[in-house]
């Protein structure tokens, strides 16, 4: 049985070093694709990624074990990412793919027993997906993205992004009904 975040992160303030690389195999690939959706650039999100989780490890002692760790390094992430746009300036939010127009979290996400018919599907969809999300504004886009990539619950969205549930809550459903246009919109 897998441990639960708030049981490792114990561990490790006890001195079991091996509990916060447990964290790390648990949480870089979804802290990666999320840093990865805000800074566009592969470079960027190694850096980013990495800054995110020193992050974590120097103020693990600082973490209330009451809260949920998830919404903890989420926030730490978020927080990273935007740190880095604001020193950045020229950003833009809709530039997902790297220098050569691939879009690196599209292309590693297959799963290896599918066929190369549902593989086509999938990534044909993922790209409708990945244009329509880059057409939201950036605060309709970063609801949807931790909502449905990271399941992460809208109280759990609110802490992370310092907003009202309520608040949360309105932007998930201005967001679905702005990608609904976009899909309903003739072509």
């Amino acid at each position: 049985m897998d441990k639960t975040d708030q049981q490792l992160v114990l561990e490790y303030l006890n001195g079991n070093n091996d509990s916060f690389e447990k964290i790390l195999n648990r949480y870089l690939k979804p802290v990666f694709n999320f840093i990865y959706r805000f800074s566009g650039g592969i470079t960027e999100t190694e850096d980013l990624t990495q800054e995110t989780f020193f992050k974590a490890w120097k103020y693990l002692k600082k973490f209330d074990p009451e809260e949920n760790f998830k919404t903890w390094l989420f926030t730490i992430a978020r927080n990273t990412a935007i740190d880095f746009l604001r020193k950045k300036k020229n950003f833009s939010f809709s530039d997902f793919n790297d220098d050569e127009g691939d879009n690196l979290i599209t292309a590693t996400l297959f799963d290896p027993d599918s066929s190369p018919i549902e593989d086509f599907k999938a990534v044909e969809k993922s790209e409708v997906i990945e244009r329509l999300l880059n057409k939201l504004s950036p605060k309709y886009r970063e609801v949807l993205l931790l909502h449905y990539n990271h399941d992460l619950t809208f109280d759990e969205i609110g802490k992370i992004l310092k907003k009202p549930l309520d608040t949360v809550k309105s932007q998930h459903r201005r967001a679905l009904i702005a990608l609904k246009k976009m899909i309903d919109a003739p072509k």
